[in-house]
């Protein structure tokens, strides 16, 4: 099932708390937002970004976390797929893919966000970071957001 996302342009921001439960509510929140954009739970577009969301989001909880500091999670809607962006406040240290052994129980977040987004990166801000995904509709490119910076 293609999934066709109606309101294309339409962004959805928020801050979350930088704890495993902040977290969980980032991947919850944004498989909601998707459904209210036209994507249903549980199509290929919507688990794609919901395990996106939990990586990038879990990353900024344990990697990082500032004390006080919370991470933000912004979904901006294309007319070929979804940008999710996850600020946090710790600018030095930069997300590194991993060459983990198969059985590995930590360390592959990135490489299921390299295998699931068209594209992904880095984008410095005033304080912090932005990692950044694009995650097309299907197998077509798309029109997304610019990137951050």
């Amino acid at each position: 099932m293609n999934a066709e996302i109606t309101l294309a342009g339409a962004e959805f921001v928020q801050r979350f708390s930088s704890t495993r439960r902040g977290a969980r509510l980032a991947r919850r929140l944004a498989v909601h937002q998707l459904d209210e954009w036209g994507v249903p739970y549980g199509s290929e577009l919507s688990d794609d970004v919901a395990v996106i969301v939990a990586e990038l989001a879990a990353n900024a909880v344990v990697h990082g976390y500032v004390p006080g500091r919370d991470f933000e999670l912004r979904l901006t809607a294309g007319t070929g797929g979804v940008r999710v962006e996850v600020s946090d406040a710790r600018a030095e240290r930069r997300p590194e893919m991993c060459a983990k052994a198969i059985d590995a129980e930590a360390g592959r977040g990135l490489l299921l966000v390299e295998a699931l987004a068209a594209k992904w990166g880095v984008a410095e801000r005033v304080v912090g970071k932005t990692v950044w995904a694009e995650v097309a509709t299907g197998n077509r490119g798309g029109d997304f957001a610019r990137p951050v910076g």
